[in-house]
């Protein structure tokens, strides 16, 4: 097992009722005026919105909301908020929502913290040096931005989807009842549970974890039992247990827990970056963008490192055959409404997208992609290919 850091600063405040815990936790770690910064309806209409400003107001702080973020959350939203903070000398920000308000609220951290184009930081010319205090209040398992060191923001100058890795954007604290994914659509619990599951494949598959066994089990048993619970949700989405287990996996399996003892950066992270390029194109659910491009990804590297393929065929699926074990995967995918290929996405790119989306990954030429098996620009244009 390799040297790792190991580092998860989020207090976790896990359960039924815990969103009326909101104001006390943000008064605890020093904030005075709030941004609630929250995505479209559905918060409103749920009543969750008003019950957390309640709970801020009586704990004696002032509220300031900004609504509107939107699957693949956009750079223009996270200025509005910026500008937004500033004029209200917002001293904390409390993310309602899922990974895309998580990241947007992220973004805005970043920003308030520092001078600047924030952009700079998701573009890669520049490294943040601090953030504004950031909590959540969480109403979907799926990205794990709860617990992680990373947000996700679409520049629409252009439609590209970064991410900017920092320990400065951890979250401060995690609401997290499991009560409040009950409403949500079928599709977007299932791509949540499909993110949860990239989130520890990607982690899987790195050249540095030989010989991490408790670390190789955790991972097992995470994707095991999103797996099942997800299964359990398609039947009955109102399941505490079976929602509890999923929202719990979707912090762990993005806390930096699945890849202890493997490389730093750990895992592989191609088809995240696959990915990345449809979100930013086609403005896809981020899970099911995953699903759609993971099948052909390990298919093309599989053949020269096998591996690790081997060993997560004969832990999960009890197969040492690397197709059949792709295969495998690829029908749960299926069994919960994943797409395994990108017309199952509902786009259909055209030859010259195929290649943009491959030159963008790449960036413009400038970069090999993925840690486990690094991805030149003609392997990028391959795999999107045969995902087609």
């Amino acid at each position: 097992m390799n040297n790792f850091l190991f580092y998860t600063p989020t207090k976790v405040v896990f359960g039924k009722g815990t969103e009326g815990e909101a104001g006390n936790l943000v008064k605890e770690f020093g904030g005075k005026t709030v941004l609630v910064h929250y995505g479209m309806n559905s918060v409103v209409k749920s009543g969750l919105l008003d019950k957390v400003c309640s709970s801020l107001e009586s704990a004696g702080l002032k509220t300031v909301k900004l609504g509107g973020v939107v699957p693949n959350p956009r750079l223009s939203k996270v200025n509005e908020g910026i500008e937004l903070c500033k004029s209200e000398n917002v001293d904390f920000i409390l993310a309602v929502g899922g990974g895309s308000t998580i990241d947007s609220a992220k973004a805005i951290g970043y920003g308030l913290a520092s001078e600047g184009n924030v952009w700079d930081f998701y573009d890669k010319t520049r490294v943040p040096q601090a953030s504004a205090p950031v909590g959540c209040v969480l109403t979907i398992s799926a990205t794990g931005s709860e617990m992680s060191d990373s947000s996700v923001i679409t520049n629409e100058d252009g439609w590209l989807k970064r991410g900017c890795n920092s320990n400065h954007c951890r979250l401060k604290f995690a609401i997290c009842n499991p009560e409040l994914t009950f409403t949500l659509p079928w599709y977007q619990v299932a791509s949540g549970a499909a993110d949860i599951l990239m989130h520890t494949l990607e982690r899987w598959f790195d050249n540095a974890r030989t010989a991490a066994e408790l670390t190789d089990g955790i991972s097992i048993s995470v994707l095991k039992s999103v797996m099942r619970n997800a299964q359990v949700l398609k039947k009955n989405p109102q399941d505490y247990d079976a929602a509890a287990e999923l929202m719990w996996a979707s912090s762990l399996s993005h806390n930096g827990l699945t890849g202890a003892g493997g490389s730093t950066p750990a895992g592989d992270w191609s088809c995240h970056q696959l990915e990345h390029e449809l979100g930013g194109m086609f403005d896809v659910a981020h899970g099911a963008g995953l699903t759609a491009v993971w099948g052909s990804w390990a298919r093309h590297v599989s053949k020269e490192k096998p591996q690790r393929f081997i060993k997560l065929g004969k832990d999960l699926f009890g197969t040492e055959d690397i197709q059949e074990m792709i295969k495998k995967m690829e029908d749960f995918f299926v069994s919960i409404d994943m797409p395994i290929n990108i017309a199952g996405l509902g786009v259909s790119p055209t030859d010259e997208q195929m290649k943009e989306l491959a030159w963008k990954c790449s960036f413009f030429g400038k970069r090999k992609v993925g840690f486990f098996h690094p991805l030149e620009l003609q392997d990028l244009e391959t795999i999107f290919l045969m995902a087609r």
